[in-house]
């Protein structure tokens, strides 16, 4: 008699529904925070929401700064999920431009769209960490990340040759990062302008300021 065959265990149905669990998670982080604000979201609620057991809210994405900070990510992905920043589509973009004020004009273009969503959430973030330090902390990773950043996006500008020599790329990077800041387009929106009107300025401030 012959040995009955085994079959191979293909997991990719196992996957699938993790990952719908995740994706379903995530819209209800983003929902709850965009509707009531951080302070009035529990991560029960978003576990409600999305269908799911609190632990497997916990075991998916995590605590309550994680969930902010994934909703974060996927407010600078422009999508249904977080994706590490060289994936982002206007990174690809800023990569692919084939000149420095291209790139330039390319970078500010996508800040007039994310930080609209971006900024509310630094912000809720700050407020936070006030009495929460793993918000707190939170909020200092995100800076210095966007810090980390804009040297890699200052790397690939000064690959053209056309980034001022007097400047460094410290110089370069500081620059950008302040400009791109939640404080920084906090206060250009207390002034009544709009976001559209932001990435126009801050193009021509780039251009006119960093190239040779």
């Amino acid at each position: 008699m012959a040995a009955p065959v085994k079959r191979r265990y293909d997991g990719s149905r196992r996957r699938a529904a993790a990952e719908q669990r995740r994706l379903a998670i995530l819209a209800a982080a983003r929902g709850l925070f965009t509707e009531g604000g951080y302070a009035a979201t529990s991560v029960q609620a978003v576990a409600d929401r999305a269908g799911v057991s609190l632990d497997t809210v916990y075991a998916t994405v995590g605590r309550k700064p994680q969930l902010l900070l994934a909703v974060h990510d996927m407010a600078l992905a422009e999508g249904p999920a977080p994706v590490p920043a060289g994936q982002r589509d206007y990174v690809l973009a800023v990569q692919e431009a084939p000149d420095a004020e291209t790139k330039l004009r390319t970078y500010a273009a996508a800040m007039g769209r994310v930080l609209p969503r971006t900024v509310p959430i630094m912000r809720a973030l700050r407020e936070a960490g006030a009495t929460d330090p793993e918000c707190a902390a939170q909020h200092d990773a995100i800076s210095e990340r966007r810090a980390a950043n804009m040297r890699l996006l200052v790397a690939d500008l000064r690959e053209t040759g056309e980034l001022r020599a007097d400047l460094s790329d410290d110089d370069v990077a500081d620059l950008i990062w302040s400009l791109n800041s939640p404080e920084w387009f906090g206060l250009w929106e207390s002034r009544g302008r709009t976001a559209e009107h932001y990435a126009e300025i801050l193009a021509e401030v780039l251009v006119r300021t960093l190239l040779a």
